[in-house]
C-alpha cells in the first residue's frame, strides 16, 4: 500500500491556499484535499472543476514563477480544449500560459525548443500524447513537473496516454523512492469508463484502479444535492418508439439490388490495373460503403438511405466523406459511380414527387422513414414554440450525423425558424471535417445562429455552451461516461435531457437505468472507501520492459516500441511507389518473430523469440535498442533526420545583418602627416583611342605610394566602350619619383579642382574643399593621376598644365602682349587679363553655375553684336543679358569661344549603348566679364582624356580589393596558392555591377564542385546514414544560410561588389571631403584595409560569392586549391579514399544481367553487388539485398552534376555568364536522366515490386519510344517521366565512382555515352516557362498562374497572361506541377508569338 505522494516542499510550512473570492464551499474543499494529497476531482458538469484546477496553480505559483525552472503541466484529451482550459488559468491566475497541441509540428520538435518554451512558459496546457512523447524523448522530467493536472482523468485505463504518464514515469519513479514528484489534480464527471455494471463491488473496483493508478483519492460531494444549489441538472426521460422497420418486401429488394450492384463494381474493379494493395483499398471502400447504405436503409429508412448514397456521390463537396488513402483516380471514379449507382437503386423506391415530412405516418409505413425518426421529429416539434431553442442530438455514426442534418432542415423550416448543423469527428473510411468548421459551428450554436447540432461523441466532453437546454440521445449512451458526459452538455436550468430507445429493448433500458443511478453509486463507494489508501497499480502495467537512455533519461518500452519503430519508418526516404514500414514474419511454431525494417535502414533484420503475445513488440524494442546504439535513434530516441530537420530549421532562423562595410583597399590610401621627401611610384596609363574624334586623348601618369603587383598590372589591360567607339587601355610601370609637400600638395590641388569640374560641376564649393588640403594627420586617399608627356624613350609627367591650377590675376607678365597678334587685354570676373591667358583655359560662369573650356576670342564679336533667337529674330548679347539682370559693362570687348566641357559616365557598363550627342552649338560666345578662370593652361585633350579615369581608377580599386582578399587568404594558407587577381574579381563582382564580366559562371561552377566535396565527404564519413539524413547534412554545409555565415565569419561581404558604379560617388584622390569617411578595420594580425561606407548586402548574394571563390580557386588550380580556399572559408571536406563497408555477400548475377550492364557502360565492376544496389527501388523487399539505390543516388547525382558542369565550363570557356547556368539546368535534370535511361532500356533493369511504378515506366518509355526527339537534353518533352529512371543513372554513377576508386574520369567515360549528344551553346534553348516570364517583365504583360491539384497524382497548371487588353489563356495538366507549368507555358508562348503583341525578335534560343 502507498500514500499518494506529496510534492518536495518544507513540510513543517504548509502550502498556503490561495482561494478565488467567488469559490463555492466544495471547491474550498476540493482545493484543500488538493494541496494535502494528489486527488481526483470527481463532480457533475458545469460544477467549475476547471476553477479548482485554477486555485490549486494560484496556490502553487510561488514555486512557478520565473526564473523558476519548475512547470505546471495542464492534460486535456481532446484539442479544442486546450484553449478553453487555457483561457481560464489565463482569466484567474497572472501566470504565463502556453498553448500545444499535434497540429503545431511538435513532432518534430527538438530538446533546444521544447527548453525555451519551459523557459518561458509557467503553465503548459497541452493533449496528452505531447506529455507522453515529451517524457519517452526526454525532453520533459516529472521532478521539473510541479502539478499535472489531467481533464478528463476516467481515461486512464489500459494503453490511453493518461495511463501510461502514470504507469511508465511516474509509478516508476515513485518505486525507486524519488519524491520529488509532481502534485497530481485529476477531473472527471464519472469515475468509470465501460459500460458498468449492477454491481456495487464492479464500481468499487474500477473506481480503485482509477486512484491507483492516479495515485490519487477522489473526492465528491456527498450528495447532488450540495451541488444543486450551484448548477442545474437536466430532467432525464425515456423516449420510447416502437419497433418498426421499414417492409420487409422494400429492404429485401434493396438488399439484393445494392448486392448486385456492388458484384458489378468489384468485377469493373478486376478490370483496372491497379496494384494489390490500391484494388483491396479500392474493394474495401465499396464494401463499407454499402454496409453503410444497408444499415441506414434498416434503422434509418430508405429516404435517408437516399440521401447517404448521395453525400458519398458527391466529390466536390463539404460532404465528401470517403478518406481516399491508397485510391487512385481510376479506383476513386468506381467508388464514386457505385455511391451514384446505389441512390438510383434507391431512388425507386419512392416517387420522385415524394416531398418528405408532409404526412410522417404515411412515411414511416412506406418505409422512407423509420419509427425511430419519427420518435425525433415529433420530440422536436414539441419544442417549436420555443424560439431560443439550443439542442443537440447525439447519434452513434458520421453519416447518420449528416443524414439526420439533412432531414431536419428539410423538414424543420416548415414548423419553425431553426437552423440545423452537424458534427462528426473521425470514423474509420469515412473522412472527419475540419476543426475550424467544428470551431465555427460551436461559436453559432453558441451565438443562436445554429439551433440544432446533430453530433457523434466528439462533442460529449468538454463542450461549454450554458445556454444549451436540450439534448437528445438518437443513439444510446455506449459507456456510464458517455452518458454522464452528454447529459451534462445541457447546461441551462430546467434543461431536459431525453434517451431514446425501442420498446422492447429491456436490455438498452435497464442498462440505461443502471447508468441513471451510476452517479450515486461512484459517490458513495468514493466516500466509502476515501480513507483506503491507494495501492500500486497491477505489476504488468508498470513492469514492461523497457530500454532507457541514461544521459536523457529517454525511454522506450514494450508498449510504445511498435509506434516509435513505424515512427522511425515514416522518416525514412521514400516516394510515389513505395511508403517504408517494417515488416512482421512469425513463426508460431519456433515462438521467432523476425522483424524486416526498409532497406534504407541500417539495419536490415531482428530476430527474436519468447512469449508469442509479446514477440512484435519485442522484436521492436529490440529494433529500438540497435538503431540508437547505431545513430539511428539519437538519444532522446528520436528518428536522427528529426534532429537534423530542427537543427536546420535553427540556422534557418539565424538573423543576418543586410547591413555591410564596402571596403577600399589600403594601396590607395594612407596616413599623414608626411614631411620629408616620399617615395612614389609611377605607372603609366596608356590610352588608345580605336574612333575617330577631333579631340584626341593622351596618356595619364598614377603616381601611388604602393607598388603594384605584376598580376594587377596584366589585369590593367581592358577596353572601355565610349560613346563614340572602343578605348584600349593599359598600365604598365615607368620608374619612381620623391615628391616633398609642396608638389604634393600641387598635384592635389589640380586633380581635386579638375574633377570636382569634371564630375560634379561643383565651382562654388571648390574654393571650400581646397582650403582643407593642408597635410594632416588622418586617413586620406593618396595618389596622383597626373598629366604625361609621351615620349619614346621615357614618359613623365607633365607638370605644366598640374600648374594651371596656379593661375592668379596677378600675375602681369600678360599684360603687354598686344605685339602678339591679336591678343590683348579683356576684363573678367576676376580682374583683367589678357586673351593669350584665356586661351586654353577652363572657365566658370557663376551666373548659371555652368563650366566652359576656351579656345580662344573671337575678334569679329562683342556685346553689342546681334544673338540670332530661336524664333528667327535678333538682340544684341548685351539685351540679352539684360533680360535676366545682367549687366555688360565691358560690351566692346571680344567674345571668348568656348565649348562645353565633356561629362563623365560610367565607361565600365557593359551594355553600354547610349552615343553621347554633341550639341548642335559645339561653340558658345562668352563675354569675359561674366567668366571667372579656374585652369589655365590648360588642353582639350588632357579634360577628354581625364573623364576616363574614374572609370580606369574604379577597376583598378576592384582589382586591389581582389588581390587583398586573396592575399588575406594566402596569409592563413600554409601552400603556395596562386590565382589571378582577375579571376577573384570576376567571383566577387555580382551581375548588378553591370560589367562585361560577373561571377554567375563561377559560381554555378563552384556550386556544383561544392556539392560533390560536400557529398563524398558524407557518403564516405556517414556509412549508415540513408539518403535522407545525408541531405540533411549536405543542406547544413551547402545552403545559403550556412555558405552566408562561413562568407561573413571571414569579413567577406566588404568585397563584394554588388552596385553600378557611379562616377559621382568616386573619392576623388586627396579629397579631405570624402576621406573623412574612412575608417580602418583588421583584417588579420598583419593586414588591415579601409572601410568607406556600408550598403546593403542580401544573405544569397554572399552565398553566391563563396561558391564563385569556389569557381574561382577551382578553375584556376584545380581541386586542391578549391579545397584549401574550402578548408580556410570554413568548410571542411578532404578526398580521402575510405573503403566503402558490404556487410554482405551477394552473388549479383542472380538478379541483374551484369554482363550486358558491364558492356553497356563500358566498365567492369570489381564489386558487382555495388551494381545491384545501383538497380535496386525501396520497394523490393528481398532480405538478400539488404540496401536500395538511394544512397548511391546521391553520390551520383552530386558527381554527375559536377562533371558535366566541369566539361560545358572548359569545352566552352568563352561563353558569357550566365550561359553556364542555363547549359547545366538544361542538362543535369531528372528528366534529361530518365529519358537517357530509357533509351538505353535501362529501365527493364530495375529491380522493383510496385505495380503503379511498372505501370507508369511501361507506359512512359512507349511514349518516348513513339517521340521523335533526337536528345535527351532541354525541355522538349511533354511527357514527366518516373523519378526512379533518372535516379538510376545517377545511383549507377555513383555506383562506378565508389568501385573505381572515386575516379571521376572513369565515371564520366562510362556516363557520358548514354547521355549522348550532350548539350551546347547552339542547341540550348530556354525554359517555356522562363521565356514566357521574361517575355512578359520585356513587354510589360500582365502574368498569372493558378495551380490545382486534380487529384493524389495529377496537378493542373492555368496560365493567363494579358497582353494589351487580350487574354491568352491555357490550361495543362499533368503528372505533376513542373510538367503542367512547362506545356501551358508553351502553348501560351505560342500564341503570343503567333500574335502581334510578342516581338518576332524574342528568341527562345539562348545567345
Amino acid at each position: 500500500m502507498m500514500e499518494p505522494v506529496s510534492v518536495d516542499i518544507d513540510t513543517t510550512q504548509q502550502l498556503p491556499a490561495d482561494p478565488l473570492p467567488f469559490a463555492r464551499s466544495y471547491q474550498l474543499e476540493a482545493l484543500e484535499q488538493a494541496l494535502k494529497q494528489n486527488t481526483i476531482v470527481f463532480l457533475e458538469t458545469g460544477s467549475g472543476k476547471t476553477l479548482i484546477a485554477t486555485m490549486l496553480l494560484r496556490s502553487y505559483a510561488h514555486l512557478l514563477r520565473k526564473p523558476s525552472r519548475f512547470i505546471a503541466v495542464f492534460l486535456v484529451p481532446e484539442v479544442f480544449l486546450v484553449r478553453q482550459q487555457a483561457g481560464v488559468v489565463r482569466m484567474h491566475t497572472d501566470l504565463n500560459v502556453g498553448m500545444y497541441w499535434g497540429d503545431m509540428g511538435i513532432d518534430f520538435w527538438h530538446a533546444a525548443t521544447w527548453k525555451q518554451e519551459i523557459d518561458k512558459h509557467e503553465v503548459l496546457v497541452m493533449t496528452h500524447q505531447i506529455l507522453l512523447n515529451g517524457l519517452r524523448q526526454g525532453y520533459f522530467k516529472l521532478d521539473l513537473i510541479k502539478v499535472l493536472i489531467f481533464d478528463e482523468c476516467h481515461h486512464a485505463r489500459g494503453n490511453h496516454p493518461y495511463a501510461c504518464i502514470m504507469t511508465e514515469f511516474f509509478h516508476r519513479e515513485l518505486r525507486s523512492g524519488h519524491h520529488d514528484l509532481p502534485r497530481i489534480f485529476g477531473m472527471t464527471a464519472s469515475l468509470i469508463k465501460s459500460k458498468g455494471a449492477s454491481s456495487e463491488s464492479y464500481y468499487r473496483q474500477q473506481i480503485s484502479e482509477l486512484e491507483n493508478i492516479m495515485n490519487s483519492k477522489v473526492y465528491t460531494c456527498a450528495s447532488e444535492t450540495v451541488l444543486a444549489e450551484f448548477i442545474p441538472f437536466p430532467a432525464t426521460e425515456f423516449l420510447f418508439y416502437e419497433p418498426m422497420k421499414i417492409p420487409d418486401g422494400i429492404y429485401a429488394c434493396l438488399e439484393e439490388e445494392l448486392g448486385n450492384l456492388k458484384e458489378k463494381h468489384e468485377l469493373l474493379l478486376k478490370q483496372l490495373d491497379l496494384s494489390e494493395s490500391a484494388a483491396e483499398s479500392v474493394h474495401n471502400k465499396i464494401s463499407k460503403v454499402h454496409s453503410t447504405l444497408m444499415v441506414c436503409s434498416g434503422e434509418l429508412g430508405v429516404w435517408l438511405a437516399f440521401q447517404a448514397a448521395r453525400f458519398l456521390s458527391h466529390r466536390d463537396t463539404d460532404s465528401d466523406f470517403i478518406a481516399w488513402g491508397k485510391v487512385d483516380v481510376s479506383g476513386e471514379t468506381i467508388v464514386k459511380k457505385f455511391c451514384w449507382d446505389a441512390s438510383l437503386v434507391i431512388s425507386n423506391c419512392f416517387s420522385a414527387e415524394c416531398c418528405i415530412g408532409d404526412n410522417t405516418g404515411a412515411d414511416v409505413g412506406a418505409g422512407l422513414i423509420t419509427a425511430k425518426v419519427l420518435c425525433l421529429i415529433k420530440t422536436l416539434l414539441q419544442y417549436r414554440d420555443l424560439k431560443d431553442i439550443r439542442c443537440i442530438v447525439f447519434v452513434e455514426r458520421v453519416i447518420t450525423a449528416a443524414v439526420l442534418e439533412s432531414l431536419l432542415r428539410e423538414l424543420l423550416p416548415k414548423h419553425s425558424s431553426w437552423k440545423t448543423k452537424y458534427i462528426a469527428g473521425n470514423n474509420s473510411g469515412l473522412q472527419s471535417q475540419t476543426r475550424q468548421m467544428q470551431n465555427e459551428i460551436v461559436e453559432e450554436f453558441r451565438k443562436g445562429m445554429v439551433n440544432i447540432i446533430v453530433a457523434t461523441s466528439i462533442l460529449e466532453e468538454g463542450l461549454d455552451v450554458q445556454s444549451c437546454n436540450l439534448v437528445i440521445r438518437f443513439d444510446p449512451p455506449s459507456s456510464v461516461s458517455s452518458f454522464i458526459q452528454s447529459r451534462g452538455r445541457a447546461r441551462m436550468q430546467n434543461s431536459e435531457y431525453l434517451l431514446m430507445v425501442k420498446t422492447e429493448d429491456s436490455t438498452t433500458h435497464s442498462r440505461l437505468e443502471n447508468y441513471l443511478s451510476s452517479g450515486d453509486i461512484m459517490r458513495r463507494e468514493s466516500l466509502h472507501h476515501s480513507s483506503t489508501s491507494c495501492s500500486a497499480p497491477q505489476s504488468e502495467l508498470y513492469e514492461d520492459e523497457f530500454y532507457r537512455v541514461e544521459g536523457t533519461g529517454a525511454v522506450v518500452t514494450l508498449s510504445s516500441s511498435v509506434s516509435l519503430i513505424n515512427f522511425y519508418c515514416s522518416r525514412l526516404p521514400s516516394d510515389g511507389y513505395f511508403k517504408p514500414a517494417p515488416g512482421f514474419i512469425i513463426d508460431k511454431e519456433k515462438e521467432t518473430c523476425t522483424l524486416h525494417l526498409p532497406k534504407s535502414s541500417p539495419i536490415p533484420n531482428i530476430c527474436v523469440e519468447g512469449n508469442i503475445k509479446n514477440l512484435k513488440r519485442k522484436a521492436c524494442l529490440e529494433a529500438c535498442k540497435q538503431l540508437h546504439l547505431i545513430g539511428a535513434l539519437t538519444d532522446n530516441l528520436v528518428p536522427d533526420v528529426v534532429e537534423e530537420e530542427a537543427a536546420a530549421q535553427e540556422i534557418g532562423n539565424e538573423r543576418y545583418d543586410d547591413e555591410q562595410p564596402i571596403y577600399l583597399p589600403p594601396e590607395l590610401a594612407s596616413q599623414g602627416p608626411r614631411n620629408l621627401k616620399t617615395k612614389y611610384y609611377c605607372y603609366l596609363i596608356e590610352l588608345n583611342q580605336k574612333f575617330d574624334y577631333g579631340v584626341p586623348v593622351h596618356d595619364i601618369v598614377l603616381v601611388m605610394r604602393t607598388e603594384l603587383e605584376s598580376d594587377v598590372l596584366s589585369s590593367m589591360g581592358f577596353e572601355l566602350e565610349v560613346e563614340r567607339g572602343l578605348l584600349a587601355v593599359n598600365l604598365r610601370y615607368i620608374g619612381d619619383i620623391y615628391l616633398d609637400q609642396v608638389p604634393v600638395l600641387l598635384c592635389r590641388r589640380f586633380q581635386i579642382t579638375l574633377f570636382e569640374v569634371l564630375i560634379h560641376r561643383e565651382v562654388n564649393k571648390l574654393e571650400e574643399v581646397l582650403k582643407g588640403l593642408e597635410l594632416g594627420t588622418g586617413v586620406v586617399m593618396d595618389y596622383f593621376l597626373l598629366p604625361a608627356i609621351r615620349s619614346r624613350s621615357q614618359p613623365s609627367i607633365d607638370w605644366a598644365p598640374i600648374s594651371s591650377v596656379l593661375f592668379s590675376y596677378k600675375n602681369k607678365d600678360h599684360f603687354n602682349c598686344s605685339s602678339k597678334g591679336n591678343a590683348h587685354v579683356v576684363h573678367t570676373k576676376g580682374g583683367p587679363v589678357c586673351t593669350c591667358v584665356l586661351r586654353n583655359s577652363l572657365v566658370c560662369t557663376p551666373h548659371n553655375g555652368s563650366v566652359y573650356y576656351i579656345t580662344g576670342a573671337s575678334e569679329d564679336l562683342n556685346g553689342r553684336s546681334l544673338l540670332k533667337l530661336r524664333d528667327g529674330s535678333a538682340i544684341t548679347y548685351k539685351e540679352h543679358y539684360a533680360k535676366y539682370s545682367i549687366q555688360l559693362r565691358f560690351d566692346q570687348e571680344p567674345l571668348l569661344e568656348g565649348r562645353h566641357v565633356f561629362l563623365v559616365h560610367n565607361f565600365l557598363h557593359r551594355s553600354r549603348t547610349h552615343k553621347e550627342k554633341e550639341s548642335k552649338k559645339v561653340r558658345v560666345d562668352l563675354p569675359p566679364e561674366l567668366c571667372d578662370v579656374i585652369l589655365s593652361p590648360v588642353s582639350i585633350s588632357t579634360l577628354y582624356s581625364y573623364t576616363f579615369i574614374p572609370s580606369i581608377m574604379h577597376r583598378l580599386e576592384s582589382l586591389l580589393i581582389a588581390v587583398n582578399l586573396k592575399k588575406m587568404h594566402s596569409d592563413h594558407c600554409m601552400q603556395n596558392v596562386d590565382i589571378p587577381a582577375m579571376k577573384v574579381l570576376e567571383a566577387i563582382t555580382t551581375k548588378k555591377c553591370q560589367e562585361k564580366f560577373h561571377l554567375e559562371s563561377l559560381e554555378t561552377l563552384g556550386d556544383s564542385f561544392l556539392k560533390y566535396a560536400a557529398s563524398q565527404q558524407l557518403f564516405k564519413l556517414y556509412q549508415n546514414h540513408h539518403e535522407g539524413l545525408l541531405s540533411m547534412k549536405k543542406e547544413k554545409i551547402i545552403s545559403n544560410v550556412a555558405l552566408c555565415r562561413c562568407g561573413c565569419d571571414h569579413k567577406l561581404p566588404g568585397f563584394i561588389r554588388n552596385e553600378t558604379f557611379d562616377p559621382k560617388l568616386w573619392m576623388v584622390p586627396g579629397d579631405k571631403c570624402g576621406s573623412d569617411l574612412l575608417s580602418e578595420e583588421p583584417l588579420s594580425e598583419r593586414r588591415k584595409i579601409y572601410v568607406r561606407g556600408r550598403r546593403k548586402v542580401k544573405g544569397k548574394t554572399v552565398a553566391d560569392v563563396v561558391e564563385a571563390l569556389i569557381g574561382a580557386y577551382l578553375s584556376t588550380g584545380g581541386e586542391v586549391l578549391a579545397l584549401f580556399f574550402m578548408d580556410w572559408i570554413g568548410i571542411k571536406v578532404d578526398f580521402m579514399i575510405v573503403p566503402y563497408e558490404r556487410h554482405f555477400q551477394l552473388q549479383a548475377e542472380k538478379f541483374v544481367n551484369v554482363r550486358y550492364l558491364e558492356s553497356l557502360l563500358n566498365y567492369s565492376f570489381r564489386d558487382p553487388s555495388l551494381l545491384v544496389e545501383a538497380l535496386t527501388h525501396g520497394s523490393y523487399m528481398l532480405p538478400e539485398i539488404p540496401s536500395c539505390y538511394e544512397r548511391l543516388e546521391f553520390l551520383g547525382d552530386a558527381v554527375l552534376d559536377y562533371l558535366i558542369t566541369m566539361h560545358l565550363y572548359k569545352e566552352y570557356p568563352s561563353m558569357s555568364p550566365g550561359l553556364l547556368t542555363d547549359l547545366r539546368s538544361a542538362s543535369v535534370n531528372n528528366d534529361c536522366y530518365a529519358q537517357s535511361a530509357v533509351k538505353a532500356d535501362l529501365h527493364k533493369h530495375i529491380l522493383h515490386n510496385s505495380q503503379d511504378l511498372h505501370k507508369q515506366i511501361v507506359e512512359t518509355a512507349e511514349i518516348f519510344q513513339k517521340s521523335s526527339l533526337g536528345s535527351t537534353f532541354g525541355w522538349e518533352s511533354e511527357t514527366s517521366f518516373p523519378k526512379v529512371l533518372g535516379d538510376v543513372i545517377e545511383s549507377l554513377a555513383g555506383a562506378i565512382l565508389v568501385d573505381s576508386g572515386y575516379n571521376k574520369e572513369i565515371v564520366f567515360q562510362s556516363i557520358r555515352p548514354l547521355l549522348e549528344p550532350l548539350i551546347t551553346p547552339a542547341t540550348v534553348r530556354l525554359h517555356p516557362a522562363r521565356e514566357l516570364s521574361e517575355l512578359c517583365q520585356k513587354q510589360h504583360f500582365d502574368y498569372k498562374k493558378s495551380v490545382v491539384p486534380c487529384n493524389g497524382r495529377n496537378a493542373s497548371v492555368t496560365i493567363v497572361v494579358g497582353a494589351n487588353g487580350v487574354i491568352f489563356k491555357h490550361t495543362a495538366t499533368a503528372a505533376n506541377k513542373k510538367t503542367a507549368k512547362k506545356l501551358a507555358s508553351k502553348e501560351v508562348l505560342k500564341s503570343l508569338k503567333e500574335s502581334t503583341f510578342a516581338s518576332s525578335s524574342t528568341p527562345s534560343k539562348i545567345d
